[in-house]
């Protein structure tokens, strides 16, 4: 027997339905990123290993795609954006007026266990804004999530955006004489707090001299927010973007290279993990360039794969997304030969068609008028043109109300369709 090939295990086909999904998505994502001003760049899929294992840290490190290329280089397929801009700023940044306001479309991976809302590769929209250290750069990026979410049909009760600060636990961990390293792994225990089992938490703790309990005390109960989430929150107050923000001192994200605020998109119902994340990560650029350039910088990302899984469960943000994608799916004319001595009038006509930009198809083969009206509903058309023996005299119907209506031979066939299309 022969064998079948299938893809590997968190790998993914898109089939025509599931590349109009993901054009929805990318439609979406420059259309809000540019309505702030962000504009698009693009970097390498493949990048040096060294760069994610010194610069992401945690347990990304753990789920590289990475392997000895032909040159003998250690390299990897990325898997998040932030670290290949980074370096692309640390070169090119002199180019270029501050702040930054990019944003990136692009594929990743990681070798996790496939499940709900995780594959091995997804798409990831990254949005960073860099050379701007005041807190009103990181309100401007929870603003676009909230606008961009908004944008995909999600409405208010749909979702929460949890916000934090790394800051907040660094100076915990000074009140608690913790060393540098030791702040770190407190960072980690943290990151995991919903997903580690409660026995194994208070086992990783007590190596650092600290207690679960001492921890949730400083979750529910902080001292103080601090300056910076202060002014957030008031920058996003007078948005009138409040109410979707809860501060969650739980959330300080797991790559090693953020030091300040970060944040999270949730479902309300936190039945999906992360749908997006991103925060402060003021040394990265530095890092990455040795000293020679340092920039403050702020970001976020979501992955195509959890946001899908949600407008998929969240009823008016799936059919806005079938709606505009029936809008834009199929074609706009389907020429219908009633007579096939007028073929090479078909053929022109749709020629004359497609250079105005309407879409326009027809059977490639002899099929009776019916089976042509049919096929013509099965390419979402939401007219027929039919080029029969009284050419250059058509006969258009429109297919959703079966009314048809006759146009002569001296009338612009062009302006007559986009005229009805644009109705």
């Amino acid at each position: 027997m022969a064998k079948s090939f299938q893809t590997l295990p968190g790998f993914r086909d898109f089939r025509p339905e599931d590349c109009a999904v993901r054009n929805y998505l990318f439609a979406n994502f420059r259309e809000v990123a540019k309505r702030y001003g962000f504009v698009e760049y693009e970097t390498p899929i493949l990048e040096p290993t060294e760069l994610y294992e010194k610069k992401a840290g945690g347990e990304l490190n753990s789920q590289l795609f990475c392997f000895e290329d032909k040159g003998g280089r250690n390299v990897t397929l990325r898997p998040e954006v932030t670290a290949s801009l980074g370096r692309l700023v640390s070169t090119v940044q002199r180019d270029y007026p501050k702040p930054l306001r990019w944003f990136e479309i692009g594929q990743c991976f990681r070798y996790e266990k496939p499940q709900k809302g995780r594959t091995r590769e997804f798409y990831q929209f990254n949005v960073d804004l860099i050379g701007e250290s005041c807190p009103g750069a990181d309100a401007e990026l929870i603003a676009l999530s909230i606008d961009l979410m908004s944008e995909l049909g999600f409405q208010k009760g749909d979702y929460v955006i949890r916000l934090s600060d790394r800051a907040y636990w660094q100076k915990f961990g000074n009140t608690k004489s913790l060393s540098s390293e030791q702040c770190d792994s407190l960072l980690q225990i943290v990151d995991k707090l919903e997903r580690e089992k409660p026995e194994v938490t208070e086992e990783k703790l007590n190596v650092l001299g600290l207690t679960t309990a001492e921890v949730q005390e400083a979750i529910c109960n902080p001292a103080s927010l601090g300056e910076n989430l202060d002014t957030i929150l008031a920058n996003l107050k007078a948005r009138g973007m409040a109410d979707f923000i809860e501060v969650d001192l739980s959330i300080v994200r797991g790559l090693a290279y953020y030091t300040g605020v970060v944040f999270e998109v949730f479902d309300a119902k936190k039945s999906l993990r992360a749908v997006a994340g991103g925060g402060r990560y003021d040394s990265l650029i530095s890092a990455l360039s040795n000293g020679s350039v340092d920039l403050p910088a702020a970001g976020f990302a979501i992955g195509d794969v959890v946001i899908r899984h949600l407008i998929e469960e969240t009823p008016h943000a799936a059919e806005k997304m079938q709606t505009t994608i029936n809008a834009a799916s199929g074609c706009d004319v389907y020429l219908v030969l009633a007579d096939n001595s007028k073929q090479a009038n078909a053929l022109a006509l749709a020629a004359q068609l497609r250079s105005a930009g309407i879409a326009t198809t027809f059977s490639l083969t002899p099929a009776k008028v019916g089976k042509q009206f049919k096929q013509a509903e099965q390419a979402g058309a939401p007219l027929a043109l039919v080029v029969g023996s009284e050419f250059p005299e058509l006969s258009l119907k429109i297919l959703a109300t079966r009314s048809e209506e006759t146009i002569p031979a001296d009338q612009d066939i062009v302006e007559t369709i986009s005229n009805i299309l644009n109705q």
